[in-house]
């Protein structure tokens, strides 16, 4: 089977070049990159057409106070909470080209990275190029097989406006930069009609002030479902933090009680938990993540399965081996975002504009298998195996290096690093905090 190979910029070079046109699937901070990096490469790529679902950029952070399907149907794509403040320095969770307002603290209110976005928006010139309220109703390869059997692939992008008008255009390759927070994940408990109380999933809470006075079970204990337990047991609620890992070794302030998991919802609408106990409770909240959503793509054609936790098979945890001129960007989880998106976008446009060479196909797919393999003998589960965590500093260095572009200071994942073992041990105060960068490898904590 032949590779399916980008399509190749056209002509001889000089002012006869034809660049090639990117679609960029989204303008939260990933698409905001990518759009970022296309405009910075006049040489090669035409200006980007990035396409965004609501009239704003941000994406997640872009915070909505509604829940629900919007008046025109539509959903409320972001998360966000109204009293969210980051689980990462500023000094980390920049642009590397791009920092933060000096004069901020480190940790961050939501609406600041909603700021920093639209600095970043404007600085580069972004925002002429989005197209907002509009919908991608299909990505859809175009495959041609010249006369000596070399494929090349172009990209039907369908897309429709508020008015409901449709267009289809063509490009040379697609960006999907959706992001993966907006299709909660609900795992099936037993039962669960006949639970009395209100259900809601971490997406739709906005702040903790109903909440007062009642008893929560908060479903999952990662990084949402702590930190809205906190917040709701600031405002007054008993909190029953039910999950399936072994009991949280962090103090926790009064009010929080940890259980193992829910398990089913008995007769009389108690829940009962993993170790057989019940609790009665006014409110259950999913805690447990979002799935993958791709209404756009259709995942098969491509070569790929989307489950609710995985994409695969992806090389570089970017490209469908069968369509290398497709990428995802910021699927990966348990990563410092931002540095993150950066490393992927300038591979990616490496690739497409020749600067990097891809194996072929059944090489690609071949590495994403053993890779598989390997995690899962290590005990991974299949739904963790986009969980980056401690392997996305050896990833981003090795984007880099292949691309050619300076990889990420050692001073990022140091400070990353020293925050993740603060959280461990003071996760009600660690946000107070302040850091400075002082070189490359150096970061100082300021008093």
């Amino acid at each position: 089977m032949n590779p399916v190979s980008p399509a190749p910029p056209s002509g001889g070079g000089g002012s006869c070049r034809v660049l090639q046109r990117v679609a960029v699937v989204g303008a939260g901070a990933a698409g905001l990159c990518a759009a970022r990096h296309i405009l910075s490469r006049p040489g090669s790529f035409a200006p980007p057409v990035v396409f965004e679902l609501s009239d704003n950029i941000g994406g997640t952070w872009c915070y909505d106070e509604r829940t629900g399907p919007l008046p025109d149907g539509r959903p409320v794509l972001s998360s966000m909470y109204r009293d969210l403040r980051t689980n990462l320095p500023k000094e980390v969770m920049m642009f590397p080209d791009f920092p933060f307002d000096p004069q901020l603290s480190s940790f961050l209110p939501h609406q600041e990275v909603q700021r920093y976005l639209d600095r970043y928006c404007e600085n580069f010139h972004i925002r002429t190029h989005i197209r907002f309220n509009t919908e991608v109703r299909q990505v859809r390869p175009v495959v041609t097989t010249t006369e000596g059997e070399e494929r090349t692939v172009t990209w039907e992008v369908t897309s429709s406006d508020s008015s409901g008008g449709q267009e289809t255009e063509t490009f040379d390759s697609v960006l999907v930069c959706s992001g993966h927070y907006s299709d909660p994940h609900l795992p099936h408990i037993p039962g669960l009609e006949r639970f009395k109380g209100k259900v809601l999933h971490s997406h739709s809470y906005k702040f903790a002030d109903p909440f007062s006075g009642q008893t929560v079970v908060v479903l999952g204990a990662k990084a949402s479902g702590l930190d809205i337990s906190m917040e709701l047991a600031r405002a007054g609620a008993k909190v029953v933090l039910s999950h399936r890992d072994p009991p949280l070794r962090v103090p926790l302030p009064p009010g929080i009680q940890q259980t193992s998991s829910v398990v089913a919802v008995s007769e009389d609408g108690r829940l009962r938990l993993q170790d057989g106990s019940e609790v009665q409770a006014d409110v259950l909240m999913f805690c447990t993540g979002y799935n993958f959503k791709y209404p756009f793509l259709e995942a098969a054609q491509l070569g790929l399965e989307v489950q609710d936790h995985v994409v695969s098979p992806l090389y570089r945890f970017m490209v469908p081996p069968a369509f290398p001129n497709l990428f995802f960007i910021g699927i990966c989880k348990i990563i410092c975002p931002f540095p993150n998106f950066n490393c992927q976008v300038q591979f990616a446009l490496a690739v497409l504009d020749g600067s990097v060479t891809l194996p072929p196909r059944e090489q690609m797919e071949e590495e994403v298998r053993q890779e598989q393999q390997k995690k899962l003998e290590q005990g991974v589960q299949r739904r963790h195996l986009l969980k980056m965590d401690r392997g996305q500093w050896e990833y981003c260095d090795t984007l880099a290096r292949s691309a050619g572009f300076p990889p990420l200071l050692p001073v990022v994942r140091s400070l990353y690093e020293e925050v993740w073992r603060q959280r461990q041990v003071q996760p009600e105060n660690y946000r107070k905090n302040n850091y400075r960068i002082v070189s490359a490898t150096q970061w100082e904590l300021i008093h």
